[in-house]
């Protein structure tokens, strides 16, 4: 029998295989490469927008702690802009506000020192990376809003302003090597009392409730007049008590209840110490109906501006023109009466049966037998003790706490006692507030600490969401990104 000739065959398979193996070695060098471009693409992707994000926050630091805004009275026209358009524009009402150094964005601010200013900030820590990857970044900020208004407390007008923020990073001489991201800072115009307690200071205990006390909320504005006069509110809400404080709430006794939100910046429910700041220390977080609430930062209130007093004591029973004086100290049945107006004074002292009272205009004014708001700086030179309300306390008859405005900025204590039925705000973040007695107050207090112990109630007038304002911090929001 005849066989095939089979010689010269394992040198065929061998050419297969090495061909096999030659193309797999291509394939892997190929993958290789591709993930070494993949590798590199995604860095430089990442370097630029880190360098567009470092953009962003080198024009909001310009524009948070270097940039000087127009100045405006509070509601009056800014000299070179138009802001009764969204954006902004200019005196003409045509061109958009922009302050850049952005290739494809031409500045335009009508201030050549901030427009100068600006490139300097932007190129300040130029390059951000040396080598052979130079990261480097631009922005533009257009001005989307501008209004001013006079902070609650203060007396010069500030300048609110809402800006978009577009920041491009770049590596240089690297296809695709560029970032864009964008953002909105702006400052909030809030209420100034938007709690019933707030207590500015950052540590334990700032904030304190014992005994029975509560929080509750009402509206004086839902309150039936006759002649400017309400009628006590005969029930209250179960919400809206709101308290907050830069540090720790801490409840003792038997059944304190806030009837509403606890906000500040810390978290967690616990023991307080110096280094661990919980947001709630007490035996049932259940006390705190509304829940928690943390605060992406602390809230800051400014100093208010006490105007220095008079030199004229009051100390018995009469009707008083706005103006200024010395200290008001009533006792037994004494009532002094305040009209509207502003009110300077060193310290505010009522024991007994005596009461401050808020009276309408008087009689031969344009606006005779209507209420107004009662404006009282404390100054309280000499005072530990410069806000002494006990007895009947005040004597508000619209239950709108806005037309009894008390002011103080100084660091003594603000005492709230007796049995007297009270409707007023208190800002004073630098003191300390001390509810005793079976007090009920109407209204709103800032202070830096806030006890209330007792049976002490406050009742939060949700009418002051709508009246006296002030400014928060500046905030980052709205972010988005691209690459090119």
């Amino acid at each position: 029998m005849k066989r095939n000739n089979e010689k010269g065959s394992a040198l065929i398979f061998a050419l297969i295989l090495l061909l096999v193996l030659s193309a797999m070695a291509g394939s892997l060098m190929f993958l290789s490469n591709s993930e070494t471009y993949s590798s590199m693409n995604y860095r430089t992707m990442t370097q630029a927008r880190y360098g567009a994000e470092a953009g962003v926050h080198a024009a909001a630091n310009f524009i948070m702690n270097t940039y000087v805004p127009p100045a405006a009275p509070a509601g009056g026209n800014f000299a070179g802009f138009t802001t009764t358009t969204y954006p902004v524009t200019d005196a003409g009402g045509v061109n958009p506000i922009f302050l850049s150094t952005l290739s494809s964005q031409a500045a335009n601010y009508p201030n050549q020192t901030q427009l100068a200013a600006f490139a300097n900030a932007m190129n300040f820590n130029q390059p951000l990376q040396a080598g052979p990857n130079t990261v480097k970044y631009s922005a533009s900020a257009e001005l989307m809003s501008m209004v001013s208004i006079l902070p609650f407390g203060t007396t010069t007008p500030v300048t609110i302003q809402t800006w978009q923020i577009t920041a491009h990073g770049d590596v240089a001489n690297v296809q695709n090597g560029e970032a864009e991201v964008q953002t909105t800072l702006e400052r909030y115009i809030s209420p100034a009392f938007a709690y019933a307690a707030f207590a500015d200071a950052n540590g334990c205990a700032s904030l304190s409730f014992s005994g029975n006390g509560t929080t509750d909320s009402y509206d004086s504005g839902a309150l039936p007049l006759v002649g400017g006069v309400a009628s006590a509110p005969s029930s209250f809400n179960n919400y809206g008590g709101n308290v907050g404080t830069n540090g720790n709430e801490s409840n003792s006794g038997s059944n304190p209840t806030i009837h509403g939100t606890l906000s500040t910046p810390n978290a967690g429910f616990g023991v307080c110490t110096a280094g661990n700041v919980t947001a709630f220390s007490g035996s049932n977080l259940n006390q705190v109906t509304g829940g928690l609430i943390q605060l992406p930062q602390s809230v800051s209130f400014p100093t208010p501006a006490v105007p220095p007093p008079g030199t004229t004591d009051v100390t018995s029973t009469q009707t008083l023109a706005p103006g200024s004086y010395q200290d008001i100290t009533l006792a037994g049945n004494d009532v002094v009466s305040l009209t509207p107006g502003v009110y300077n004074i060193n310290s505010l002292s009522i024991t007994g049966n005596a009461r401050l009272a808020v009276a309408p205009y008087p009689v031969g004014s344009p606006n005779a037998g209507q209420y107004g708001p009662v404006i009282i700086n404390v100054t309280g030179n000499n005072n530990a003790t410069p806000i002494d309300l006990e007895g009947n306390g005040i004597s508000n008859p619209t239950y709108n706490p806005g037309d009894l405005q008390i002011l103080y900025a100084g660091t003594g204590t603000i005492k709230l006692a007796g049995n007297g039925s009270s409707a007023a705000v208190v800002y004073a973040p630098k003191a300390t507030a001390d509810f005793k007695g079976n007090a009920s107050f109407f209204g709103s207090v800032i202070a830096n600490q806030l006890l209330d112990v007792g049976n002490g109630a406050i009742h939060y007038d949700m009418k002051l969401k709508k009246e006296m304002f002030t400014i928060g911090d500046y905030m980052l929001n709205s972010f988005t990104w691209n690459k090119y």
